[in-house]
């Protein structure tokens, strides 16, 4: 068993490299404790459904027969997925004051739910409409489905949009991401877009709910258009309109460990970017093989005026061209997005759990949280240890410890367990953890927390896996 430990008022070691250097030191802002606002947008999307369950109600006298109990749950599953389809769309927005106070991963979690929730009240609808129609006229399933396919303006359009809403779930589902690569991952998404107008049209023409209720068609179309107008926005022209006013390009590219490399991004107004440490932008590096996908990569230092810094492990076609990326390349950069910042400190007292290259965001809230901090740092060797430099100078700095756990013959120097993290760091339940590492050692580390006593909403953690 190994460990390197460096604590309290480490020896500082110079940055290594002829580039833009790290922050000597940011200013950790004052204490105050944080409120999570998800419980309220829940709330709001619960409301929502909510609403849409009344207008079915609101519409509907009484069912009798098969053919009525049939054609009304195809009714409420088509209105549900409805609305679902707008829910979804609007979580992946990517507007800003959502995204940075509930967290990309949370939204992330809540659209994939929400995604299998949308794909079977699709198909439950479709199956539900079909058969209560042909109840109604006394005409095989076969038959009904050709003729409401095929003669009802707007349904070819429609059972399109339903089949690629199939196939995006088909392509979610953990089974198939595991094979396919994250930008077709991305890009098969987009066709979420295309099933959701396909699919539009047809709500309005055929909507017992919306025929009767010129309230309820343009409170939809309201709906909708808001959803298009945040979509457009933000996703589309904000990151065009960025780019052009930033002009990111890459100033330097440095190695920090096998593997590991830093990349420096200078630019203009970079603070109007209003990025905070624990961030991530989703980047775009315009050169050949690259300018096709926007992958994310947390910050690796604090964002100030002169430049932003990446550090990126090579796990990946688009990661491993990053440490051949040549300085001058154009960047265009989505965000500053995520919720895995200072804002969501509850305690004066700060756990960093670290993993591997896990280290980025962390490495820049070790530098600007306020209070007490401690990094616990776990690495297969020393070699992979990035960044470590910088993080001896900043403990050395502002009086912080820092622990290295270097995996050796019977596993980390310290291990991932409630208690021996318990015995590393007193009073450990009563500290706010942050939590960053590959999902083997988060899983881990969640178990050895909970054991260990720490509340739930004191556990932090952010990941951009897909």
């Amino acid at each position: 068993m190994t460990t390197v430990q460096r604590a309290h008022g480490a020896t500082a070691r110079p940055h290594r490299g002829s580039g833009p250097h790290p922050s000597r030191h940011a200013t950790p802002r004052p204490w105050r404790p944080w409120r999570a606002p998800a419980a309220g947008l829940l709330l709001l999307i619960h409301a929502g459904a909510a609403g849409v369950l009344g207008l079915w109600w609101a519409n509907t006298d009484r069912i009798t027969g098969l053919d009525g109990w049939l054609t009304n749950a195809g009714r409420i599953t088509g209105l549900l997925a409805g609305y679902a389809c707008a829910v979804l769309l609007a979580l992946m927005a990517r507007v800003p004051v959502i995204d940075r106070t509930v967290g990309s991963d949370r939204l992330a979690r809540w659209h994939a739910m929400g995604g299998r929730y949308t794909v079977s009240l699709v198909i439950a609808h479709t199956m539900f409409v079909i058969w209560g129609y042909s109840v109604t006229s006394g005409t095989s399933v076969v038959d009904q489905t050709t003729t409401l396919v095929l003669d009802y303006p707007d349904m070819l359009m429609a059972a399109i949009g339903m089949l690629l809403f199939v196939l995006v779930g088909v392509v979610s589902a953990q089974a198939a991401r595991r094979r396919v690569s994250y930008e077709t991952w991305y890009y098969l998404h987009f066709c979420t877009y295309l099933a959701v107008f396909l699919a539009f049209f047809h709500q309005l023409a055929y909507g017992a709910d919306f025929l009767a209720s010129p309230v309820a068609r343009t409170v939809w179309y309201g709906l909708y258009f808001t959803v298009a107008a945040l979509l457009a926005w933000f996703r589309f022209l904000s990151p065009v309109r960025r780019a052009l006013r930033h002009r990111l390009r890459v100033a330097e590219v440095h190695q920090e460990a096998p593997g590991v490399v830093s990349v420096y991004l200078s630019g203009r107004h970079l603070h109007a970017l209003g990025a905070k440490s624990g961030q991530f932008f989703r980047w775009r590096f315009l050169t050949a093989g690259m300018w096709w996908t926007a992958n994310p990569y947390s910050l690796s230092a604090p964002p100030n005026e002169r430049y932003l810094r990446i550090t990126v492990k090579a796990s990946g076609g688009h990661s491993a061209a990053l440490g051949r990326i040549s300085p001058g390349t154009r960047v265009w950069a989505e965000g500053p997005y995520g919720a895995f910042t200072a804002a969501r400190q509850t305690s004066p007292h700060v756990l960093l759990l670290a993993g591997g290259v896990g280290i980025t965001p962390l490495r820049t809230l070790f530098e600007t949280l306020p209070g007490t901090v401690t990094l616990v740092y776990y690495a297969r060797s020393a070699h992979d240890l990035a960044l470590r430099h910088e993080l001896d100078e900043i403990a050395a700095t502002r009086g912080a410890s820092v622990h290295y756990a270097v995996d050796g013959i019977d596993g980390p120097a310290i291990p991932l367990t409630g208690d021996a993290l318990g015995e590393l760091v007193a009073d450990l339940p009563g500290h706010d953890v942050y939590l960053c590492g590959p999902p083997g050692m988060t899983s881990a580390a969640r178990a050895a927390l909970r054991d260990a006593g720490v509340p739930r909403h004191r556990v932090h953690h952010e990941t951009f896996a897909f």
